[in-house]
């Protein structure tokens, strides 16, 4: 990596530990199963059970496989990109744009997923994706939100600090 120790900032140094993490190898390891197991399912067994299924319920298979496609492909970009920091291909500040930040995901009703007689295995694929997804919006948020920049302060808290400012205490 090319940058000195002494001029990294807050951000850097927390991405810095977590890619050094065994933290950060199991989630690797963990999406990218995900991610092949997927594609398995999704090329072999799924594709066979798709070919017998209702029109409705096709499409709702489709729109759901392409869903979690694209899911599985954002956390797998996730992924790659702080490895490619751990291998020291990119530096924190390139990693922190946010064309690599993490998107929302899009959800769909646990309810739906039951009641369009999808495969179960791939109501499976999805919650674990979701799962996946959430615990890597946590850790992007974490790792590239700055310290500095905290959210609007309520209640108490606000007029504590109204008061501190207030009478030059802060």
């Amino acid at each position: 990596m090319d940058q000195s120790s002494t001029q990294c900032s807050p951000t850097a140094e927390r991405v810095e530990a977590f890619i050094q993490s065994a933290l950060f190898s199991k989630t690797f390891k963990e999406g990218m199963a995900l991610v092949e197991e997927t594609a398995n399912y999704l090329d072999g067994d799924g594709r066979e059970l798709s070919k017998s299924m209702g029109r409705s319920a096709a499409l709702a298979y489709a729109g759901c496989s392409m869903r979690l496609t694209t899911q599985l492909m954002q956390i797998a970009s996730w992924l790659l990109v702080l490895r490619a920091m751990r291998e020291g291909d990119m530096t924190a500040a390139e990693a922190s744009d946010p064309k690599y930040r993490l998107h929302q995901r899009e959800t769909v009703p646990g309810h739906r997923l039951e009641n369009d007689d999808l495969p179960d295995m791939l109501v499976a694929l999805i919650k674990r994706a979701d799962r996946l997804h959430d615990r890597i919006a946590r850790l992007d948020t974490g790792l590239f939100t700055s310290e500095e920049q905290p959210g609007p302060q309520t209640g108490a808290a606000a007029q504590q600090q109204a008061l501190l400012r207030a009478f030059g205490a802060q």
